[in-house]
């Protein structure tokens, strides 16, 4: 993608179903979990940027002794730095004390991060908040082993607020006002509220306060817990929780939203935001790793049954589309088919507007994600062409000389790597005003391969803000001075703002929405934007529920080509000099190719939950009214 955008989180959860000793034994080292993690965590750093968190928990450790470890980190490689102070600190225990070297007891004892149970966490700042205290996984003490929470995600809610007024009227008085912080506390209640309700009811069965604890340990009821909790949930979320006595879990919410994939044998239990992070971490084959389904949470309890719970009924499955044009790893099997799928797809209208002269055109890409659907599109080309090749010399009815053949066979598609990217921006750059004036150097250009009769056609995987075509990219096309410039999305037109993750939370930041304001000037029919304005106010105070999305009625004016037209005007300035279209995907074609994921409300503004018709309605009433502030 060329505009920077931040978006998702990964997660990480392994549990080690062995006694430490064994994987000493098997796989030479005590640390096996940690090194696996390390190893998960930096495959998914894809998935953020700005910083990452570890914690573990020992499991049966004594009184006295330390079993929660945690360590996060903002610095400018946040997954190398967490556990390059792990391995400084384990290493310096080894040093002065060398007979913990092959004592697993002494090592689990004495040295911290080691444990059965761990989590880890890669992270975007969606908000712009990048302090170690924004850094997940967050931790809830207290003196009572089975009260201490951790928890880590990938979500975002749309009802915060709501959720935290919750919390008040039950008498708690949380420090933030933050999702991380709402949720904790709010699946912290509960907790609190199973163990003080499991303690009194073993006091009844005459256990004395010793006997208890493992006694909560293995009674909780952890489904149970994040139920009564989950509830009121309205988001996008992947929600990975560690219990202080060893209970783990991670919930999916009922829209399938955002992912998680898991793997289980007899030696371990590992879920992770991404399927082939487990596939190559663990060896095992894509069938093993299964999908977390919607709605439903897998628990791991102390004892090490694992088991998957309903724990809120799933909605219609609604499951990001966008993961899989852009976040997801691309070497994932079926996210890397239906990539080449959308490629396949957009050339019937790329041949068309290059009337199908193939001969005069270039086909390139904005590097890297784009390469797959790139792939696609051009395998496309080939069978375009395969098919004029055999047209051609059936028309010579057998008296085709050999030299003609192969002129009529030597016909392929001209592929050329146009876009380099130098710079990877968004890992600098956070703030608007600096980004574009930075954003023009992002790029460079591969010169000489275009000639003044050529078309360029070059696929990016979306365009969101326009930003980085408009000051880089087209500039630098046109230096080469193509006939026509062709810009084709492999996502359609990003029409409203995301609200369950991905950080695109202003109307106006969007460039199919300025288009639209564009269209509607020039067609005298802005005065919708006032009338559309007004049922937005009137809508404020309603339940979720009863919100509508009064603003696809604007879109609803004009068919998408038209918009796409606009898009191509806005993108350019009076000094480009080759005539430039845009090409977008369109819905119904990315639901052939990402069948099983049909979340597609920043394209149809259909919200998979209630409170996404809040956001939108907010976010409009924002950009009317002039109020630079996220709608969410």
């Amino acid at each position: 993608m060329s505009d920077a955008l931040k978006h998702e989180c990964g997660i990480a959860l392994i549990r080690l179903l062995k006694p430490l000793d064994f994987y000493k034994q098997k796989y030479g080292s005590a640390f096996y979990g940690v090194n696996k993690m390390y190893l998960m965590m930096e495959k998914q750093h894809n998935r953020g940027q700005d910083g990452a968190g570890f914690a573990s928990i020992k499991l049966d450790t004594a009184p006295g002794e330390r079993y929660i470890s945690r360590v996060r980190s903002i610095a400018q490689q946040p997954i190398q730095d967490i556990f390059a102070q792990m391995n400084q600190r384990i290493n310096r225990e080894f040093t002065e004390n060398p007979e913990y070297l092959d004592d697993v007891a002494l090592q689990k004892k004495n040295i911290p991060y080691i444990g059965e149970v761990l989590l880890g966490h890669v992270r975007y700042g969606t908000f712009g908040k990048n302090s170690i205290e924004n850094v997940h996984p967050f931790l809830r003490q207290n003196n009572w082993m089975h009260r201490n929470l951790i928890v880590a995600g990938n979500f975002n809610m749309t009802n915060v607020n709501e959720l935290f007024e919750g919390l008040v009227r039950i008498g708690q008085h949380p420090k933030e006002k933050t999702d991380t912080i709402t949720i904790m506390e709010k699946i912290g209640h509960f907790l609190d509220d199973a163990v003080a309700k499991k303690y009194k009811q073993l006091k009844y069965e005459g256990y004395n306060k010793n006997e208890c604890s493992p006694l909560i340990a293995d009674r909780l009821n952890v489904a149970k817990i994040l139920k009564r909790s989950a509830k009121d949930f309205d988001g996008g979320y992947a929600i990975a929780g560690l219990l202080g006595h060893g209970d783990s879990f991670v919930l999916r919410d009922p829209a399938g939203i955002r992912p998680a994939y898991y793997y289980q044998d007899d030696e371990i239990v590992v879920v992770a935001s991404e399927r082939p992070v487990i596939q190559t971490v663990f060896n095992v084959d894509f069938d093993e790793v299964h999908e977390l389904p919607p709605g439903h949470a897998i628990i791991t309890k102390k004892s090490g049954t694992t088991s998957i719970k309903k724990i809120v009924s799933p909605l219609e499955r609604k499951a990001c589309s966008f993961e899989r044009i852009y976040f997801s790893r691309g070497s994932d099997a079926e996210i890397y088919q239906e990539r080449k799928k959308l490629g396949k797809l957009l050339m019937p209208k790329v041949l068309e507007t290059i009337d199908y002269d193939t001969k005069n055109t270039v086909f390139s890409y904005i590097p890297n994600t784009a390469e797959t659907s790139f792939f696609g599109m051009i395998e496309t080309v080939e069978a375009h062409l395969n098919k004029k090749k055999t047209e051609a010399i059936l028309e010579g009815n057998g008296e085709l000389s050999a030299e003609k053949i192969t002129h009529i066979l030597s016909e392929r598609p001209r592929i050329e790597k146009i876009a380099i990217k130098d710079v990877k921006l968004r890992t600098f750059i956070t703030e608007d005003s600096s980004r574009d004036d930075l954003v023009a150097h992002v790029y460079d250009v591969t010169y000489g391969v275009i000639k003044p009769t050529d078309n360029l056609v070059i696929i990016d995987d979306s365009i969101v803000r326009g930003t980085t075509l408009k000051n880089s990219i087209i500039k630098m096309m046109d230096r080469l001075n193509p006939k026509q410039i062709v810009v084709v999305s492999s996502a359609p037109q990003i029409r409203y703002p995301d609200c369950y993750g991905i950080d695109m939370a202003k109307l106006e930041d969007l460039i199919a929405f300025r288009a639209l304001l564009e269209l509607l000037k020039e067609n005298d029919k802005y005065h919708m934007v006032e009338e559309v304005y007004q049922k937005c106010k009137a809508q404020i105070h309603l339940e979720d529920k009863d919100v509508r999305n009064f603003v696809k009625d604007l879109y609803n004016q004009f068919k998408a080509e038209q918009i796409s037209d606009k898009i191509a005007e806005l993108i350019c300035d009076s000094t480009v000099k080759a005539k430039v279209k845009t090409i977008f995907q369109t819905i119904e074609n990315l639901h052939l190719a990402c069948p099983k994921n049909l979340g597609d409300w920043y394209f149809t503004g259909i919200y998979p939950t209630p409170g996404g018709n809040r956001i939108v309605n907010r976010a409009f009433i924002n950009f009317y009214e002039g109020n630079n502030r996220r709608a969410y």
